[in-house]
């Protein structure tokens, strides 16, 4: 953990921003952009959800900027247990996951803003200043698919297949699409082995397939489009 960079002064009155990532070049290249402007600046740094969890308690920054993907507890469950413990710490996500999967997921955890890593810098300046002025920033796509949902209401027939799993279950869907064992699943999430073929399990149900080579091909295939649909 890295904290205490370039902290301002109390004259000021700059974002102090904490990062959240575990690209070392990433958090770099980034802290570098943000120092630049006049109105941010780093207040510190780290590459895992506990670690992140633990510097946001005690430095208590203005915003924090998330990726999904961490090495241990996903970018999900530290946005909730940021919001828990400092609700008033505003909550950017920063991923190279498709946006139309896990965007409203990120703003119903607690999140203000949902930028891919594929956009320009300038994204995140202004999406960092939406959010300090009390606004949510999203794409025109994710927009789009906000406003659909409100004039679709719950309608089945537009939902995608993952939107019936739980974010827990979204998490193991997108290991598992990855190639990750089950024991190594459990490892990395901390919990279970039992645990995670429970999740397993009830994953198959949601998505109506019989067996467990069915579900290892469909998050497979799931992970190749999701990719597919972020470039």
């Amino acid at each position: 953990m890295k904290t205490g960079r370039d902290t301002p002064s109390p004259l000021h009155s700059k974002t102090r921003v904490f990062m959240v990532d575990d690209h070392p070049l990433m958090r770099k290249g980034l802290g570098e952009l943000i120092n630049q402007q006049p109105d941010m600046v780093i207040c510190g740094e780290a590459d895992d959800a506990p670690e992140a969890l633990k510097a946001v308690g005690q430095i208590h920054p203005d915003l924090v900027i998330v990726d999904i993907s961490l090495k241990t507890q996903n970018g999900i469950e530290l946005i909730k247990n940021i919001k828990a413990i400092a609700p008033s710490i505003q909550i950017l996500v920063l991923s190279m996951h498709d946006e139309s999967v896990y965007a409203l997921r990120v703003l119903k955890a607690g999140a203000k803003a949902y930028v891919m890593k594929q956009e320009v810098a300038d994204k995140v300046m202004e999406a960092i200043r939406r959010i300090r002025a009390g606004k949510v920033f999203v794409s025109d796509r994710v927009a789009a698919q906000m406003l659909s949902q409100v004039v679709d209401g719950n309608d089945p027939s537009r939902a995608s297949p993952v939107d019936a799993l739980s974010d827990r279950e979204l998490e193991i869907v997108t290991l598992i699409g990855n190639g990750i064992a089950t024991r190594e699943i459990a490892k990395r999430l901390g919990i279970s082995i039992k645990t995670v073929e429970s999740h397993r399990a009830h994953i198959k149900d949601k998505l109506t397939l019989t067996n467990a080579t069915q579900l290892v091909q469909w998050c497979v295939r799931w992970i190749e489009e999701a990719k597919s649909a972020a470039h």
